[in-house]
Parts: C-alpha cells; sequence; structure tokens
C-alpha cells in the first residue's frame, strides 16, 4: 500500500530540487524525507529520484510516477472536502459556462437539500482538460475530450452549430448556406481548441482544407460582436445566439445537406466517489438533457 505522506514527501523533493529543501517545505527533518523517499522506492520497487548535492531529479521511473501521485493527494484532498462539505469545483469551457451551465447549475443547486457551494472555473478546452488532469477542478465539462486514461467522459449534451450573418447580408434570405459559399467565404475564428474545426473537417472531408479565416478572434462573445459589426460570417453554438436572432441582430442558417452537431462531455475522474456532490452532478445533467 502506497503511503500519501512518503508521496507528498517524493512530490517535495522533486518539486523542490533537494532533500534538504524539501525538509524545509514540510517542515521535518532531512533523515525524515531520507527515510520516507527509501521506503517509497521499496513499496514502489524502483529508484524514483537521482539523488544529487547540486538537483535531485526524478529517474525515468520517477517521472512516471510524477503524475500518478499528484493524483492521489488530490484525491486525498476531495475526499477531505467530500466530508467537510467543500465546494463542488466545476471546469467548464467558456462556451459551455457561458450560454448553457447557469440553468442547469441553477436547477442542481434547488434540487439539494444541503447548502451546496459551488466554484465555476471557465477556460479554453485544453486547459480546462489539464486542470481535471491536475486535480484543480473535479469535473469538467467539455466540447471535446482526449480519452486520455484514468477518466470517464459520458456525452450529456448535443448542440446545433449554425452560421450566423447580420441582418443585411446577402445570405440572410436563405434559408440554409450551401457548403460551396462556406467554402468560397473567409470567415471569422472563434476560441481556438473548442473542437468547431474538427467537426467541421467530419462534415466537409477533405474539402475542409478550403475553409479560410479571416481573423480569429478569443471568444464566441468577440465572434458575436464582430459578424454584427458586418466584418464577416461565423459558425456557433446555436445557444450563444439565440438573444440576438430573437432580437433580430443576427440571422442564424443551417447548412444544407448537412447536420451540424456538436457533442458535450462531462468529464470525472475514475476515482470519483459515486456519493460526491460531481457524481451527483454528472447525474443531474444527463437527467436533465433526457
Amino acid at each position: 500500500m502506497l503511503n500519501l505522506a512518503q508521496v507528498e514527501t517524493f512530490l517535495a523533493v522533486i518539486e523542490e530540487g533537494g532533500f534538504r529543501e524539501a525538509a524545509r517545505r514540510l517542515r521535518t527533518s532531512q533523515p525524515t524525507i531520507t527515510q520516507h523517499i527509501k521506503k517509497l522506492e521499496a513499496t514502489v520497487g524502483a529508484q524514483l529520484i537521482e539523488r544529487s548535492h547540486a538537483l535531485c531529479k526524478p529517474t525515468a521511473d520517477g517521472a512516471r510516477f510524477v503524475p500518478y501521485a499528484r493524483r492521489l493527494l488530490k484525491a486525498e484532498e476531495r475526499a477531505r472536502a467530500a466530508i467537510r462539505n467543500e465546494p463542488l469545483h466545476i471546469g467548464a469551457s467558456s462556451n459551455i459556462g457561458t450560454y448553457i451551465l447557469q440553468p442547469r447549475l441553477k436547477a442542481f443547486l434547488d434540487s439539494r437539500a444541503e447548502v451546496v457551494r459551488p466554484s465555476l472555473s471557465l477556460d479554453s478546452n485544453p486547459r480546462i482538460a489539464d486542470r481535471l488532469a491536475s486535480g484543480d477542478v473535479g469535473l469538467g465539462l467539455m466540447e471535446w475530450w482526449d480519452h486520455r486514461p484514468g477518466f470517464k467522459a459520458e456525452i450529456w449534451s448535443r448542440e446545433r452549430l449554425v452560421v450566423i450573418v447580420p441582418p443585411g447580408h446577402p445570405w440572410a434570405k436563405q434559408k440554409a448556406v450551401r457548403r460551396q459559399q462556406l467554402l468560397s467565404t473567409a470567415m471569422i475564428g472563434g476560441e481556438p481548441g473548442s473542437g468547431t474545426a474538427t467537426l467541421l473537417r467530419r462534415v466537409f472531408g477533405e474539402a475542409a482544407a478550403g475553409l479560410q479565416i479571416s481573423m480569429a478572434l478569443g471568444s464566441t462573445e468577440a465572434v458575436k460582436q464582430a459578424v454584427m459589426a458586418g466584418l464577416g460570417v461565423s459558425i456557433v453554438i446555436e445557444s450563444a445566439i439565440r438573444d440576438q436572432a430573437d432580437a433580430g441582430l443576427l440571422c442564424a442558417l443551417p447548412i444544407a445537406g448537412a447536420s451540424l452537431e456538436k457533442e458535450l462531455f462531462v468529464v470525472l475522474p475514475d476515482d470519483t466517489p459515486s456519493t460526491s456532490l460531481a457524481a451527483a452532478f454528472a447525474e443531474h445533467l444527463h437527467a436533465a438533457s433526457l
């Protein structure tokens, strides 16, 4: 059985660069640090640290152990948090957190008998994936998932993608936009890493290489403002422009002959307890989408 105190000591040595520095950080003696590392290496059956007076570094086995060690300590934090009823830590892509999540989160909070204090972090999809891996958030809501090991990812919703144009645009009177029209028109790009480009490649096939980007903006909000200003056209999730479409500020059009839907994933670490708030919220999202 791995000893978490020894695992914490291992990470301290790696991150601080030495046994003396690790002892200072953990407020213990250097012999205790040495003993912890020896016992940990005996438990795993491999040398984990290259000893040096200048700088201690992980061996090849130690480097492979580092991410698991960090996840073990994060799991301990989550276990303690569950007992103390600490906040539900959610990481969500910017689009999900801004346009889709809020009413579902409110419904979940209203359904709980106890007081739940959620914390919500919005970021790009790649960064949310990294924060899940590091244990900074306990549940991720993503526009794609890269199937990395140690996590369970399930589709909880599907979002329709639409082409948006300003009301005065020549396409505004069409019922749908033809593929060739998109291939011959430079579009405004949104947040990188959202998975939209991958989805378009599936729909357009090899022709997707002909898609042109006139400018790349960092968020869907910036894209909407640019389209309303007449700077071009774009493709976004329908939820993001519903208010502007209802107000006549934007026109939303499907792509002719293509069903363009983005799958939304809820992602949990494999070791998430079934009784945790994160698991309960994931179940709520599935039920709410039925």
